[in-house]
């Protein structure tokens, strides 16, 4: 059976145990063929966030794979047809009409700008990601690490002191000091926070 390509991945736990990483359907159809005979409960954490998630994993392999797909949408998005009426904007681009609550001297620099508010705020947030983007990743994988570490080390051994060596970026000593938990727990919490920086 052919798996739903999906953007986001997941990884399922049983105990200490990682059963499975990667797309949604995949782990949705290991955990649920794992479920029909449990030994521990199975926790299944969204990597990008490193929460957890339930599947709905009532019925077939089809009927799950049809409600994750409503759930966790496809990398490529549908494109409006074009024998329909368009409207304003630029639907091709994926531009999405939002409301913007500005002070008025904000309102008048982002008049001013060459083409318009529009076209400014869209150059000034390019801008901005270029320039924080390493440091939003790093944030984004420190908090993920996090949440799942919460959930699955909470009640390791130092896990406090592990939480404060993560928050410091101080790799060396977060490493040290959770070397000892179950090797699958303690690879994946290194794998969110440190893989897009190996």
């Amino acid at each position: 059976m052919a798996m739903i390509p999906m953007q986001k991945t997941f990884t399922a736990f049983q105990g200490h145990r990682r059963l499975v990483s990667g797309p949604a359907g995949e782990v949705a159809l290991v955990v649920k063929r794992m479920a029909e005979r449990p030994d521990e409960p199975i926790v299944i954490f969204e990597d990008a966030t490193g929460r957890t998630i339930d599947f709905d994993l009532r019925g077939g392999d089809r009927e799950v794979l049809a409600r994750l797909a409503k759930l966790v949408p496809s990398p490529v998005e549908e494109t409006p047809s074009p024998s329909g009426p368009r409207g304003r904007g630029r639907p091709k681009l994926g531009v999405v009409a939002r409301e913007v609550t500005l002070l008025p001297r904000h309102w008048e620099w982002l008049s001013a700008q060459a083409g318009g508010a529009s076209v400014a705020l869209r150059k000034l947030v390019e801008e901005a990601r270029r320039a924080s983007g390493d440091k939003d990743r790093a944030r984004q994988a420190r908090d993920a690490a996090y949440h799942f570490m919460s959930t699955m080390g909470g009640n390791l051994p130092q896990f406090e002191e592990a939480s404060r060596a993560l928050f410091a970026d101080d790799r060396r000593r977060f490493t040290g000091l959770i070397a000892d938990w179950p090797a699958d727990i303690r690879d994946h919490i290194v794998k969110l926070a440190y893989s897009d920086r190996a």
